[in-house]
C-alpha cells in the first residue's frame, strides 16, 4: 500500500490533501478574493488563480469552521454537488442551511468517527480548551493513509487535548507533519487597526516580531509533540480591503521557513506558495519532498505591485485614514433608529465580556474617580455627517447619548472606547458586514487592562456568528447574491 500523503497548497489556509487514491479539500477558497460582496472583500495573499476545471475533482470537503476566509459559498459553488462537505458537531446551523441551498449534502461527524476514503482516514479533533472564544468551534483534520504518515492541520485553535491525549496514549502516532496557521495579522507602524491601543505608550505592535510570530508557531502551538519531523505555515494570506500597507509584516512563509530552518533543527520547516505541492513520504528517513502543480498561477504583476506598494508605505507611512466599507444609507432616518434600537441589547451584553467585567471593577481612572459611565461609542459620518457619542452606563446597563467631543478629550474620560463608522454599524446590524470585517479594516480602539479587555474583542464576543446566528445567516444571504447557477447545475 502507498501510505504517501501530498498536499497542495492553494493559499491562505485551503489545502487538498491526496492519499491512498482520494483527495480532500480543506476550506476552499479557490476564487481570488473571499469575503462578503463590496469594499469588504479580501484579496488572497500571494495573489493566484486556481483553474478549478483542472483542479483533481475531491472526493469529500473539509470545513474546519465558519469563518468567511474558510467557509466561501462562491467557491463552493465551483465543485461538484455530489462532493459531501463533512464538518464537526458545532458548526453554526446558518452555514450548513447555506451549503444546503446550495445543493451539497453536510454529514456532520463527531469527534471520534473519522471520514473513510478507502484507505485514507480523516478525523476531525476539537478545538483545544484554551482556544479564544471566537475559535472554539474550530475542528482540526488529521490524515492518514493506512498506518502510514500522519498529517495534522492545527488550524485557527490550539491543538486539540483530544489528539494529544490519544498521541500521548499511543492510540495515534506522532505526526510526520503539523499544519501551523499564522494569524498575526500586524500592520506595519503608522497603520490605525483594531489591534492598535490608541492609548498613549499602550501600542504593543511594535514589539511584534518575526521572532515573536515563530516562537508561537514553532515553539508554542507545537510544545506538546515531541518527534515532530516536518512543519508547514499558512494563513496570514489576505490583504485586507482598503489597505495602504500591502501584505501584513511576515506573512512571507519562504522567507520565514528559511530563518526558522537557520535558527533551530528540531523539525524542518516548510513555507509554501500557492500551488506548490508537499510529498510526505512513507519512510520517516525519507524527506519531504516539493513540486509545482500546473493549475494554480501566481499573479506576478500584481505580487510586483502590492510589494512595491508595501516597501513605499515602510519608508513613509504619511498620515492613514480609514474609510468605511459600506455605503452610506439611503433613509439616513430610519438608520439612525435601527442603531439606537440595537444599543440596549449591545450595553446588556457588553456586562458579560471581559471588558465589562473589569469596566465594573475599577473606580478611578486618569482624572480621579469614576461614575456610571465606564465604555464609550463613537460613530463617525452619522446623519447629518456628525459624529454621535454614546456613553455606557454602567447602571442601567445601556448607552446613552452623549455630547460629541474630541478623540483625546473621550480618551481621557472613558477607560474603554470604540471608534467605527455608523454605516459600518449599521452593515453589521444588518448582516451585510461580519465583526470581523469591521475589526479588521475600519475600526480603532483603546482600553486598559489586557488585549482581551478590549471592546474589539468584546465585539467579537457579541456579534460573531457563535452568537449572532440571525446575523450569520443574513450574511450568508449576501454571500450567494451572486451565485446564479442553479443547485446541481455542476
Amino acid at each position: 500500500m502507498d501510505t504517501r500523503l501530498e498536499l497542495t497548497f492553494l493559499g491562505h489556509q485551503t489545502w487538498l490533501v491526496q492519499g491512498g487514491g482520494h483527495r480532500v479539500l480543506i476550506d476552499p477558497v479557490l476564487k481570488e478574493t473571499f469575503g462578503l460582496p463590496g469594499r469588504a472583500e479580501c484579496r488572497v495573499w500571494p495573489p493566484r488563480r486556481i483553474d478549478a476545471g483542472l483542479m483533481p475533482r475531491p472526493d469529500a470537503v473539509v470545513l474546519t469552521h465558519e469563518h468567511l476566509d474558510h467557509f466561501h459559498l462562491p467557491s463552493l459553488d465551483l465543485l461538484d454537488r455530489q462532493v459531501p462537505v463533512y464538518s464537526g458537531p458545532l458548526l453554526p446551523a446558518p452555514v450548513e442551511e447555506a451549503i444546503i441551498r446550495l445543493g451539497f449534502e453536510v454529514r456532520r461527524l463527531d469527534h471520534t468517527t473519522p471520514i473513510e476514503l478507502g484507505d485514507l482516514r480523516v478525523t476531525l479533533y476539537p478545538a483545544g480548551a484554551q482556544t479564544l472564544f471566537w475559535e472554539d468551534r474550530v475542528v482540526q483534520p488529521c490524515l492518514r493513509v493506512g498506518d502510514g504518515p500522519a498529517v495534522f492541520i492545527a488550524v485557527d485553535a490550539d491543538p486539540s487535548d483530544l489528539y494529544l491525549q490519544q498521541v500521548a496514549e499511543g492510540t495515534q502516532p506522532v505526526p510526520r507533519m503539523a499544519v501551523v496557521s499564522n494569524n498575526s495579522q500586524i500592520v506595519p507602524p503608522g497603520m490605525p487597526a483594531s489591534s492598535v491601543n490608541l492609548l498613549p505608550g499602550m501600542d504593543g505592535t511594535r514589539h511584534k516580531t518575526g521572532l515573536s510570530v515563530l516562537n508561537q508557531l514553532l515553539l508554542d502551538v507545537l510544545a506538546p509533540f515531541d518527534g515532530i519531523q516536518d512543519v508547514a505555515l499558512c494563513g496570514n494570506g489576505f490583504l485586507p480591503p482598503g489597505s495602504p500597507h500591502g501584505p501584513f509584516l511576515y506573512s512571507d512563509h519562504p522567507k520565514m521557513a528559511e530563518a526558522a530552518n537557520g535558527l533551530q533543527n528540531l523539525f524542518r520547516v516548510h513555507g509554501p506558495r500557492p500551488g506548490e505541492r508537499l510529498t510526505v513520504p512513507a519512510s520517516p528517513a525519507e524527506k519531504v519532498t516539493t513540486g509545482q502543480v500546473g493549475w494554480v498561477r501566481i499573479d506576478d504583476d500584481f505580487e510586483y505591485e502590492s510589494l512595491v506598494t508595501h516597501a513605499a508605505f515602510l519608508a513613509d507611512p504619511g498620515t492613514v485614514q480609514l474609510v468605511p466599507l459600506a455605503e452610506p444609507p439611503a433613509d439616513q432616518d430610519q438608520a439612525l433608529a435601527e442603531v439606537q434600537a440595537a444599543l440596549p441589547r449591545l450595553g446588556r451584553e457588553l456586562l458579560t465580556t471581559s471588558t465589562g467585567m473589569l469596566a465594573c471593577s475599577i473606580h478611578e481612572y486618569l482624572s480621579g474617580p469614576l461614575g456610571p459611565h465606564r465604555a464609550v461609542l463613537r460613530l463617525k459620518d452619522a446623519p447629518g455627517g456628525e459624529l454621535l457619542q454614546f456613553a455606557w452606563d454602567v447602571t442601567t446597563a445601556d448607552f446613552v447619548q452623549a455630547e460629541a467631543t474630541g478623540r483625546e478629550e473621550a480618551m481621557a474620560a472613558y477607560p474603554f472606547g470604540a471608534e467605527m463608522f455608523f454605516q459600518d454599524y449599521l452593515a453589521l446590524l444588518q448582516g451585510r458586514l461580519q465583526v470581523w470585517d469591521v475589526a479588521g479594516g475600519a475600526m480603532e480602539c483603546w482600553h486598559i487592562g489586557r488585549p482581551l479587555d478590549s471592546l474589539v474583542y468584546a465585539f467579537f464576543g457579541i456579534y460573531g456568528e457563535h452568537q449572532r446566528p440571525d446575523l450569520a445567516a443574513l450574511s450568508y444571504v449576501n454571500l450567494a447574491s451572486g451565485i446564479t447557477a442553479p443547485a446541481g447545475a455542476r
